[in-house]
């Protein structure tokens, strides 16, 4: 039913639209134009202020992906130290994913680790609030202040809490 397009005849009608309009109508059509914008350095064909914009949000996109995951993580941690007789396969399998995860982002995105430890006080409260929900436990059975050390334990492979 639909006709296979070529990449340089979607890109040559592509750029026939106004590049705003295209940001708005068809984002993925968009993209291609501003990538063979570059491509081929047509300055005057690149959407500057919606370049922009998807430039930042991509560095936001990864700030906030490092915000959920650490979430996950401590949420995961708290469970396992303070309901031991609940540890299961399926927390330690979490807390091994979220950290592999946390792995490859930090390690395609460097700078993101200047921001750990922040993300970590950042994100403690959600994570024992969250953990609370998920044991029946007062929140203040857990300490108000993350009690780990993000380098030397949080992100440590093979490091687990010890129970409560």
């Amino acid at each position: 039913m639909f006709g296979k397009i070529g990449v340089g005849m979607a890109t040559a009608r592509q750029l026939e639209q106004p590049i705003t309009t295209l940001y708005e109508q068809d984002f993925l059509a968009w993209t291609e134009s501003q990538a063979e914008a570059l491509r081929t350095r047509q300055i005057g064909a690149l959407d500057w202020a919606n370049l922009l914009e998807e430039v930042e949000s991509m560095g936001a996109s990864q700030r906030r992906e490092l915000k959920n995951r650490m979430r996950v993580l401590l949420m995961h941690l708290i469970k396992w130290q303070w309901q031991p007789e609940r540890r299961g396969v399926s927390w330690g399998s979490t807390i091994d994913v979220q950290r592999y995860e946390l792995f490859d982002l930090l390690d395609a995105s460097p700078s993101l680790k200047r921001a750990v430890a922040s993300v970590v006080c950042d994100v403690w409260p959600q994570a024992r609030k969250e953990a609370a929900k998920e044991t029946d436990l007062s929140p203040d059975v857990f300490p108000e202040f993350c009690p780990w050390d993000t380098e030397k334990q949080i992100l440590m492979a093979d490091w687990m809490p010890d129970s409560g």
